[in-house]
């Protein structure tokens, strides 16, 4: 077939997979924001290899599930992002909102003022990175927590999305803190469906935040599900879906590979039965050789269509934030009209690359990830 046949059949296929997505997703093409997230953030103390009971210096990070996929949009992706979330009036909230401003993206602030002595507080995360066959060790000091305290009311909704927005993103880890922090992700969804813009949900299960709400696995399966029937994008692993959701998953040997996509698609017609307005579902695969040795996938659904990427084996220096890498790197291929397999592929190495540096969000720029996606290599680059 001459060349010229062949580049307009790959052009055609691009415009195609384009289309795809524009139609599927409903992306908003003008608005003055790209993403918005809504979420608690948090300061994580990181004693680096060490345990905390031998710890002698900390290094300190800025993160927060839902905050970490705007931070890394903005930073790696240049898209223009913004959070809603709470902020605290003392130190601790200016090193938070310095560090905000330093990864370029917009807040929208509720202030509460610290009492100078019990708070509202900005969360505490306490996480060492561990080593080989010493696992991560992560714990929590959520106490009178600012962003456990954020309600329906509490932002104008009205006024965020007046000068547009394309995507709006939250997740369980929010929705866990406080029977107002679900409430608040359900009016935000509200708004966001008005305004036009594509909302998604990363499910986040963490077993420890709902023992602490209270209800355990029922209550949070309850809040899950109804957020999730707000939403057009779910992201989570099959242990999300079946903790967060209450969807049946299959009987798994026990030797069977956590790399096997089948797993993770065969409970994706169950979820659409569940919930026919998602439209997209997407999750990475991981297998845990050591702590710093992972093997590391990712899959998505979107619209009926399975795509599933290479296998990757990683040296992980810190797997903290790789998620919400993962999630940043496959929003900003749909957004910018790359093909459902090319933004799977922008995913899964812009995940890859945040585990080789330590704290939550990106440290990589947009060409390093595109390389990795399209077969990179770790030789040196001169």
């Amino acid at each position: 077939m001459p060349a010229h046949i062949l580049v307009c059949q790959s052009s055609v296929n691009e415009i195609k997979s384009y289309e795809l997505v524009m139609s599927t997703l409903n992306i908003p093409q003008n608005a003055s924001t790209d993403f918005l997230a809504l979420g608690a953030v948090v300061h994580r103390l990181d004693p680096g290899m060490l345990p905390f009971r031998q710890a002698r210096m900390l290094e300190v990070h800025v993160s927060g599930g839902e905050y970490n996929v705007a931070a890394n949009l903005a930073s790696c992706f240049g898209l223009n992002t913004a959070v809603a979330t709470a902020m605290v009036d003392n130190g601790i909230g200016e090193l938070v909102q310095a560090r905000i401003r330093e990864m370029g993206v917009r807040p929208f602030y509720k202030h509460f003022k610290h009492d100078g002595v019990r708070g509202p507080n900005i969360a505490t995360v306490y996480s060492d990175r561990g080593h080989g066959v010493r696992a991560p060790v992560v714990f929590y000091n959520r106490c009178n927590e600012a962003g456990a305290l954020l309600k329906p009311g509490d932002f104008n909704w009205k006024e965020i999305f007046a000068q547009g927005v394309r995507w709006f993103h939250s997740g369980g880890i929010f929705a866990a803190l406080s029977e107002t922090t679900s409430a608040t992700i359900l009016e935000g969804m509200a708004a966001a469906k008005a305004a036009g813009a594509v909302r998604s949900f990363d499910l986040n299960y963490r077993a420890k935040l709902w023992s602490a709400l209270g209800g355990g696995a029922s209550k949070g399966q309850e809040v899950f599900r109804r957020i999730s029937g707000e939403v057009d994008v779910l992201i989570g692993n099959e242990e999300d879906l079946q903790l967060g959701l209450g969807i049946e998953g299959p009987k798994v040997e026990a030797h069977k590979s956590k790399l096997d996509p089948e797993v993770f698609f065969t409970m994706i017609d169950r979820v659409r039965e569940a919930f026919p307005n998602v439209k997209a579902v997407a999750t990475t695969l991981r297998e845990v050789h050591s702590t710093n040795r992972h093997d590391w996938a990712a899959v998505l659904w979107l619209d009926g269509q399975r795509y599933v990427s290479p296998t990757m084996n990683l040296d992980v220096v810190d797997r903290i934030g790789g998620g919400d890498g993962f999630a940043a790197g496959l929003i900003y291929g749909l957004i910018a009209g790359r093909s459902p397999e090319e933004a799977l592929r922008l995913g899964w190495a812009h995940g890859a690359l945040l585990t080789t540096f330590p704290g939550d969000v990106s440290m990589a720029k947009l060409p390093e990830v595109e390389a990795l996606a399209k077969g990179g290599t770790a030789r040196v680059q001169r």
